[in-house]
This record gives structure tokens, C-alpha cells and sequence, in this order.
């Protein structure tokens, strides 16, 4: 029997096949497509990638450029600076070879003349010789004459060269001052091997370097290196520190402000370093090796005045002291002459200096008067004992020398144009120097009353300069002992000695920031956080010298309170500032 064979079913069945075939299709499709889609997204990563690693690469090529140049010129600047300090030290040594020179010349023409005196000693025994003696005599009057001239005109040379050499070496200065070890750190800090003797730590390793050992027990040798201007180790004396701040009492004289300041802890040589042994503490009072920074100062200060014209400088003192942020008159006295501590206040002036309204000043003309009036103030500072030394001081001590001079030359003129003034008032008959004047006087002499020649008193055009006066220059010279720098743990105070404690240390912390304003050279300076900064703005800021003392110990009992002092140091040898200007010393035309 045939089979039957429904072709709409065999034609249904092959439409669903088809059917399947082209949706499986479709899905296909839009697999590729998704696909696709995906190999394009990360195509385009990885092309921004691509163009930012070339943006990368390109940036980084110019700043390695950028590095390259500026590398270039600070080594060609470091080079010139180098350069010319090499230079200058080159001149300097020319001098002292020159004053070398004129020093044995002098012994040599000094022996000369011993010889020639004795041999026309016995010519003039002998009856003869009288007039040839009288010659040799002009004669080597002239040649002495000669010699004080260049040596004027050196010395002259010599006073710009060490106000370059200044300059270049910067105006803030650091010096530091390891102290010897004293009896009072065998009782604080044992070395670790349990000897008597205290482990030094911190030590001068050249004049320039301060070598700190920071190992720690059970770790690796770790040192660690501070550079300054200069560096005195303990056997150093005073006078070895003085002989290098001895050249900043030139600029003050040249017409700069200059400071020097002493920091560091409690017990570090500030006070010994600054105003030296008390004459109860030393055997021979009059034994001037122990004496510090202040009367070694205050002493070649008048030395070089005494070199200058008479009467052609004043000097004034003041001392003050910055206790619990406040400003005390040591100098002012009360009804009955006695001293006493008189509250104080610092105000800017329209100048933007900083002055102290009121503040007692002493006329001295000697080193032995600033003495005593020091004397007298140290016994009203603030002292107490702490954990560290038996006699700490708790205030901010600053001895404020104020020179006031005036330029002989300029006197001279004043007086000279003074007296041709004084001709002129008087009626002396000249033609006056206006055209304008000129009309105005013969449009008078038209009157019967009026003189041919007015005076310059009725002349419509008076004279652009009717007076003369002479201001005096004023520099100062600022002596500051600064209280303790260490903390509150390290000194044990507690109670009223707290808040001493943290007067002190706010004090010092506004110092350092403005330190850092200098150094980082912010439009704003911020000098009246304290009353200590306030005072000392124009030894700090503009065109002052600053030099800074830091008195560190060496044992390791006080190593944080050393390295304190000496990151202190560092960040005020960053300070760089415009070159120094001379104060005006031209006279005032009024």
C-alpha cells in the first residue's frame, strides 16, 4: 500500500527548520556584534592608554630638560659665587700679606733709624753732624706721614672687603658652642658601660661641623651631620668666640643693625657665652679671659668709637627682659632711686620699626658703666631652679646698645652753608639766582621804599634750601640671652614654674616661625605673635646682621634637647634675604 505523503507537513517542517537556522542566525550575530563592540572598547583603552604614556614620557622628557637647565644655571651661579668669594678671600689675603709687609718695614726701618741715631749720636759728640740729624729726621717724618696714608687707604679697602665678604656669606649667621662636660652631668646622665664618666654624644668634629651620634642601643651606628659658619669645641676659649663675632661690630659702626642672640636649653653656656663668669665665680675679678660676648663686645665697640672724631658718637643703654610674655625695664627706678621692673609695651612705628615708648636709656661713655648697669639689672631677673641647673633663668634678657653718630664732613658743610645763609640774611648785595626773582626785584626798586636788592626773606622765590640740619644715625646693637629651650618633661616645674615653662617655649616657637617666614620668604612676617620677636623686628628683619649662638651639650642625657638646637640652627642658615643696605648717612635738607 502506498504511503502517503503530505507535502504541507514536509513544507512546514523545513519553514521551522529554517526558521531555527535563522534565529540561531540572528543570535549569532548579535554575539559577533557584542563582541565587536567589546574588542572596540578596549580597543580605545588601550589608544588613550598609548597617548597617555606618551603624554607621560613626553612631560617626563621635559622635566628631565627642565632639571637639566636649572641644574646648568645654579651651577654656573654656584660657580660665580664661588668665584668671587674665592676672589675676595684672595684680596684679603693680599692685605694681610700688604699689613705683613708694612709691619716689617716698619721694624726694619725702625732699627735703621736706632742705627742712624746711635752713629749721628756719636757725630754729635764729635761736634758735628747737627744738620744732617735735622734732615734724617724730616726725612723719615715724611716717610711715616706716607706710611699712615696707605695705611688709611687700606684699611678703607678693607672695610668694603669684609662688608662683601658679609654679604656674600648671608646675614643671618650660626655659630655653635659645644660646652665641655660639667660636674653636674655625671649626676644625670651615667654612660651605659656604668662608669662615672658621661657618654659624649655630640661633639666639634671640624670648625665648621657638629658630628651627633643618634645609635641607639641594639641598632646600627647612625650618625648624623649640622653645618655652620662656625663650630668652637670645649676647649675653646672666650676669646676665640669673640674673635669671631668681633667683625659684626664694624657693620654696626658702617650704619647696619646687628644682633646676636644666644639659644639653646638650660645649662647649655648661654648666660657663661653671653655675659661670662660672675665675679663672685671667679677667682681674679679683674681676669678679663672669662668675660663673654657682651662686655668683650660693649669694650672693642668704644675702642673703635675712640678711633673716630670726638664727639661724633653717642652710645645709649637699655636692658629689658621678656617675662611671661611680658616686657620688663630693668634700668627704670622707682622715688626713691631704687631699680625696679617697670611693665613695658612695643609699638610700630609709621616707619615700621619697632620702639618702646617710655623705655629708660643711660647715657654711657665706657665699657665699665654698661657693666655695672647690667650688674644692677641681672639681680631683678627671673630665676628659678629646675631639674637641669640650680640657677635657670626664666626671661628673655636683651642689652639694646643704641649708637648715635654723625659724619664729620657732613657737619662741616652744614656749618659752611649755614654761615653763607647767615651772609645772605644779613644783606650782602648779590644778584639773585631766578630770572623770576630777577623781575620781581626791579619791578620793587620801582617803589622808593624798597631796596634795589631784597633780602631772599621778601624775595618772592626764597631759597630751596633756607636751613641745614643734621640727623644723627642711629644703629643698635641687640645682646640677647634667651631662656631655656627645653620642655616641660626634661625641666620637672609644676605650678606658677609651668606657666613660666610654656611662656618660654610659645616665645621661642614664635621666633622659630618667624625664622621660617623668613626663610620660606612669605609676604607676611609674623613678628607680633610675641612680644620678644616684636622687639627684636628690626634686628631680625630688613637689612640687619643676625648672628645666632647655639650652646648645645654633649652627653646623651640632653641628645633631643641638643638636636632641637641644632635643627633650629639649620633652618636659620635657609634665610635668604636681598642684600644689606647701608642706612642713609647723607645730611638732611630741609
Amino acid at each position: 500500500m502506498p504511503l502517503f505523503i503530505n507535502r504541507d507537513q514536509i513544507f512546514a517542517h523545513q519553514v521551522h527548520l529554517l526558521e531555527h537556522k535563522l534565529r540561531s542566525k540572528e543570535e549569532r550575530i548579535l554575539e559577533l556584534e557584542t563582541e565587536n563592540a567589546l574588542l572596540h572598547l578596549r580597543l580605545a583603552e588601550c589608544m588613550g592608554k598609548l597617548r597617555r604614556d606618551q603624554e607621560v614620557e613626553i612631560l617626563a622628557k621635559r622635566r628631565c630638560q627642565l632639571q637639566t637647565n636649572v641644574q646648568k644655571r645654579t651651577r654656573s651661579a654656584l660657580a660665580e659665587l664661588l668665584s668671587e668669594v674665592q676672589a675676595l678671600k684672595q684680596d684679603l689675603r693680599d692685605v694681610f700679606a700688604l699689613y705683613v709687609s708694612f709691619a716689617t718695614d716698619l721694624e726694619n726701618q725702625s732699627k735703621q733709624l736706632l742705627e742712624q741715631v746711635a752713629s749721628t749720636a756719636v757725630q754729635v759728640f764729635q761736634g758735628d753732624g747737627i744738620q744732617n740729624l735735622k734732615d734724617q729726621m724730616s726725612a723719615l717724618e715724611r716717610s711715616l706721614q706716607e706710611e699712615k696714608e696707605r695705611c688709611r687707604i687700606e684699611r678703607t679697602r678693607r672695610r668694603v672687603l669684609h662688608n662683601t665678604l658679609v654679604e656674600l656669606r648671608g646675614n643671618i649667621r650660626v655659630h655653635c658652642r659645644v660646652r665641655p662636660i660639667l660636674p653636674f652631668d655625671c649626676s644625670h646622665s651615667p654612660s651605659r658601660n656604668g662608669s662615672s664618666s658621661p657618654e659624649v654624644v655630640v661633639q666639634a668634629f671640624s670648625d665648621d661641623c657638629v658630628l651627633v651620634n643618634c645609635t641607639k642601643p641594639g641598632s646600627p651606628v647612625t650618625n648624623k651631620m649640622f653645618e655652620f659658619e662656625r663650630v668652637h669645641g670645649p676647649e675653646d676659649s672666650q676669646d676665640a668666640v669673640f674673635e669671631e663675632v668681633k667683625p659684626l661690630l664694624t657693620s654696626l659702626l658702617d650704619g647696619y643693625n646687628v644682633c646676636i642672640m644666644a639659644y639653646g636649653q638650660t645649662g647649655s653656656g648661654k648666660t657663661y657665652t653671653m655675659i661670662g663668669s660672675q665675679p663672685e665665680d671667679s677667682a681674679d675679678p679683674k681676669d678679663n679671659s672669662q668675660q663673654g660676648i657682651i662686655p668683650k663686645a660693649t669694650n672693642e665697640l668704644f675702642n673703635l668709637i675712640s678711633e673716630k672724631p670726638a664727639e661724633s658718637h653717642t652710645v645709649e643703654v637699655s636692658v629689658v627682659e621678656v617675662y611671661n610674655n611680658e616686657l620688663l625695664d630693668l634700668l627704670a627706678k622707682d622715688e626713691e632711686g631704687a631699680s625696679v621692673g617697670v611693665k613695658r609695651e612695643v609699638i610700630t612705628t609709621s616707619t615700621g620699626t619697632s620702639e618702646v615708648p617710655c623705655l629708660t636709656h643711660e647715657l654711657v661713655e665706657s665699657c665699665a658703666e654698661v657693666m655695672q648697669l647690667i650688674s644692677a639689672a641681672l639681680r631683678l631677673r627671673a630665676h628659678s631652679p629646675t631639674l637641669v641647673h640650680r640657677d635657670s633663668s626664666r626671661s628673655h634678657l636683651i642689652v639694646t646698645l643704641t649708637v648715635s653718630s654723625k659724619s664729620a664732613n657732613a657737619l662741616a658743610l652744614a656749618r659752611r652753608l649755614q654761615n653763607v645763609r647767615q651772609d645772605v640774611q644779613r644783606g650782602s648785595k648779590r644778584e639773585w639766582w631766578s630770572p623770576r626773582c630777577r623781575r620781581a626785584a626791579s619791578s620793587r626798586s620801582s617803589s622808593p621804599a624798597s631796596s634795589p636788592y631784597p633780602s631772599p626773606c621778601q624775595s618772592p622765590c626764597p631759597s630751596p634750601r633756607p636751613s641745614i640740619s643734621q640727623t644723627p644715625i642711629r644703629t643698635k646693637l641687640q645682646l640677647v640671652d634667651l631662656a631655656g629651650s627645653e620642655c616641660v618633661g626634661m625641666s620637672g616645674v609644676s605650678g606658677a614654674a609651668l606657666w613660666e615653662s610654656s611662656c618660654i617655649n610659645r616665645s621661642l616657637s614664635a621666633l622659630s616661625d618667624v625664622l621660617g617666614a623668613l626663610a620660606e620668604q612669605r609676604p607676611h612676617v609674623p613678628y607680633r605673635n610675641s612680644k620678644l620677636t616684636h622687639l627684636l623686628q628690626d634686628s631680625i628683619g630688613g637689612d640687619a646682621k643676625l648672628l645666632v649662638m647655639l650652646c648645645v651639650s654633649p652627653t646623651q642625657y640632653f641628645l633631643t634637647e641638643s638636636l632641637q638646637s641644632l635643627g633650629f640652627g639649620s633652618r636659620a642658615r635657609q634665610i635668604q634675604r636681598e642684600p644689606p643696605r647701608r642706612k642713609n648717612t647723607g645730611i638732611k635738607i630741609k
